[in-house]
């Protein structure tokens, strides 16, 4: 059974940094493109970033510049590290998963989710 279980989400302050983490169990990451996508409340679901089995790496305009993803296929773990971060970004941020290649910034293209972990930009 597919499981991803995101981590390191909070509270920070604009301008701040945070760097959240997507744990995969049950299948071999090294074969899988993993992404993250994010919704702030009373808004549509959105792309971040993706990364895929051979460390192809995508960005949204809104990520680009402050937002770096990395995998770590040893630990089935892929990060997500956000600087500069604004107000804007604050959004529920969910790890996705789907094979080997990235496919864009659709939800339904990634057949596995995580629960998601908040991030919250606030003074």
């Amino acid at each position: 059974q597919v499981q991803l279980v995101e981590s390191g989400g909070g509270l920070v302050q604009p301008g701040g940094s945070l760097r959240v983490s997507c744990a995969a169990s049950g299948l071999a990451l090294g074969n899988y493109a993993i992404g993250w996508f994010r919704q702030a409340p009373g808004k549509e679901r959105e792309g971040v970033s993706c990364i895929s089995s051979s460390s192809d790496i995508d960005y949204a305009d809104s990520a680009k510049g402050r937002f770096t993803i990395s995998r770590e296929n040893a630990k089935n773990t892929v990060y997500l590290q956000m600087n500069s971060l604004k107000p804007e970004d604050t959004a529920v941020y969910y790890c996705v998963a789907t094979w080997r290649r990235c496919r864009g910034f659709t939800g339904e293209a990634y057949p596995y989710w995580g629960q998601g972990t908040q991030v919250t930009v606030s003074s």
